[in-house]
């Protein structure tokens, strides 16, 4: 299926031509059929002669029903201009014009209609020279006449050239479907319909409500006035949503692939139109079927950032267009830049603003992205559109290549800084190095901590002895020398004083696993408890604690607390009789 808006002045014909091709009445409102004059949106489809099926959205052309004329031509990539030849080109023909080209139509064609009424040469010259300077360029032009029929088949030929130009749609994308009716059927519930654009539709499918956090189900699919499946874009389809009260959404709402879309309320677009020093404070942004307020804050000759009266489902790249409904003005389209900008809080943050976004073209640049954000998580990244082709470094974090080897060189300079200021800790904590680092998650510090630092008990430091400051490591050593032929015998408090080990020392070394502490100020070297396991497994069975004292040639001071940590570990059983066994 293709699917084609009409475009132009008030009773130019744009509904009789959609009758006449279709067979099938546009105009669903009675007030429509008895005033002529077409107000909302209307639907018909036809086959072409290549068995090809269109179907119109039929808009309204009175300048009052622009938002309506908005809300049909947003979603639908060409148009069916038309232009009477017995009054040529008309101010609601500028407007619509201005609106395509705004929303960068790419796709027409041109039908003079009232053929039989006057010489059509005049308008289709006009005409084309006015579509010719737009995105639509050169158009393909069919004098018909409603009445008489004259041109019809010629103008159904043409429809299929145009058809046949169009690109092929996107069926895997995310779904995002503007609604532009909503209303409720007996029996069934809530249906909505709209013109799908990208993905694929299937009943039973799972969808987010824009700005909702409940999902919504689809219950059933039509399209062209039959039930399907499934429904695959570029397709007119009725949506009806199981479970749905109707007045939970209507036109401007959106159903989406769930995860798939950004939901903002404030962007920085590319304006193509008036400048942007000269638009005024508020305007309404037309995107999709949606007509939203918005205030509007200059930034470069070109480009503005928008704040949103609410948020919508926007992507960087996508078309949208700006009005002044007060003075029935087109201020100009705009392209989406960025979906979530940075704050303008400091002075000169919008002209640096500015010339951020004088490089961007509105096409998503994963590169780019992660350039100016460093770090992103991988689900806001498509969120926003852009497609992600780079492996996370922690979990779904993404990362500047440049801004991650920074990281890394950063975090050794703040351990070691952190080392210098705390010298008796045995590294820095996780979380301060978060913060020094000014990261948003402990899995980035954990992916960053390379050898020769580690993370061991929350911190990051060097591991065992080299850890320690050099004046521990230094009494440490000294430790060794005097008492590793002694291993059981522990420096008295004076002695540790001597060797530079106060509390704070002894602390330090007890957390690099450097020295053992059995109690206060009762401190062995580290290997002492196993050595001490082989010396009393060699007694007799059980021993008592003198007996143990004896073969370890030490003092009550260290053994009683030493046997007693060997019984909390298992090594060794104390009996009732208070004599011990070694636990084999």
């Amino acid at each position: 299926m293709f699917v084609v808006a009409t475009a132009g002045h008030v009773d130019h014909g744009k509904s009789t031509l959609v009758r006449a091709l279709t067979g099938m009445e546009p105009d669903r409102w009675a007030e429509e059929r008895r005033r002529g004059m077409t107000i909302d949106l209307g639907f018909a489809w036809t086959t072409l002669p290549s068995g090809a099926t269109v179907a119109f959205v039929d808009v309204p052309g009175h300048e009052r029903f622009v938002p309506n004329m908005l809300a049909g031509v947003g979603p639908v990539p060409a148009a069916l201009i038309v232009v009477a030849a017995d009054e040529g080109w008309m101010p609601q023909s500028a407007e619509h014009l201005a609106a395509l080209d705004a929303l960068g139509v790419g796709y027409g064609l041109l039908a003079v209609t009232r053929a039989d009424l006057a010489d059509p040469g005049p308008a289709t010259a006009q005409a084309r020279a006015e579509i010719g300077a737009t995105s639509l360029g050169a158009v393909e032009a069919v004098a018909v006449s409603g009445r008489t029929g004259a041109g019809l088949a010629e103008l159904r030929a043409a429809l299929d050239r145009l058809t046949a130009r169009l690109p092929a749609p996107t069926v895997d994308d995310p779904v995002r479907l503007w609604v532009d009716r909503s209303f409720t059927v007996r029996g069934s519930g809530t249906v909505v319909t709209g013109t799908l654009g990208a993905g694929r539709l299937r009943v039973g499918d799972v969808l987010e409500l824009a700005g909702a956090d409940e999902p919504v189900r689809v219950r059933g699919l039509h399209s062209l006035g039959e039930a399907r499946p499934e429904a695959a874009a570029v397709a007119r389809v009725a949506v009806n949503l199981r479970g749905t009260p109707r007045d939970r959404l209507g036109r401007g709402d959106a159903l989406l692939t769930p995860g798939r879309f950004q939901h903002t309320d404030l962007i920085d677009v590319r304006l193509a139109g008036d400048a942007a020093a000269d638009l005024p404070a508020t305007l309404t942004l037309h995107v999709g079927s949606a007509a939203v307020p918005v205030r509007v804050r200059p930034l470069g000759a070109d480009t503005v950032r928008l704040r949103l009266s609410r948020p919508l489902p926007l992507l960087v790249g996508d078309r949208a267009l700006l009005r002044d409904p007060g003075r029935h003005h087109v201020a100009g389209g705009v392209r989406v830049l960025d979906v979530a900008p940075p704050p303008l809080a400091r002075r000169g943050a919008a002209a640096a603003r500015a010339q951020v976004l004088a490089a961007l073209d509105g096409r998503p640049d994963l590169v780019g992205e992660l350039r100016r954000r460093r770090l992103v998580r991988a689900g806001a990244m498509i969120r926003m559109g852009v497609p992600v082709r780079a492996a996370p470094v922690a979990g779904d974090w993404l990362a500047d290549p440049e801004h991650w080897r920074r990281l890394g060189d950063q975090v050794t300079e703040e351990v070691a800084r952190y080392a210098r200021e705390h010298p008796l800790e045995p590294g820095m904590p996780v979380d301060a190095l978060r913060q020094r680092l000014a990261l948003p998650d402990r899995l980035l510090v954990e992916a960053l901590v390379r050898p020769p630092l580690r993370i061991h008990a929350g911190r990051v430091g060097a591991a065992g002895a080299d850890a320690l400051p050099e004046p521990v490591a230094r009494a440490v050593r000294r430790v060794r020398d005097e008492y590793g032929d002694r291993p059981f015998r522990a420096p008295e408090a004076d002695r540790l004083v001597d060797l530079g080990l106060g509390p704070r020392e002894i602390g330090a070394a007890v957390r690099a696993g450097a020295l053992l502490r059995l109690a206060d100020n009762v401190v062995l070297l580290p290997d002492a408890l196993d050595d001490a396991v082989r010396v009393l497994a060699g007694l007799p069975q059980p021993f008592t604690l003198s007996a143990a004292r004896q073969a370890l040639d030490t003092t009550r001071r260290v053994a009683v607390p030493l046997l007693e940590l060997l019984d909390r570990r298992g090594a060794t059983r104390r009996l009732p009789d208070d004599a011990r066994i070694v636990v084999t």
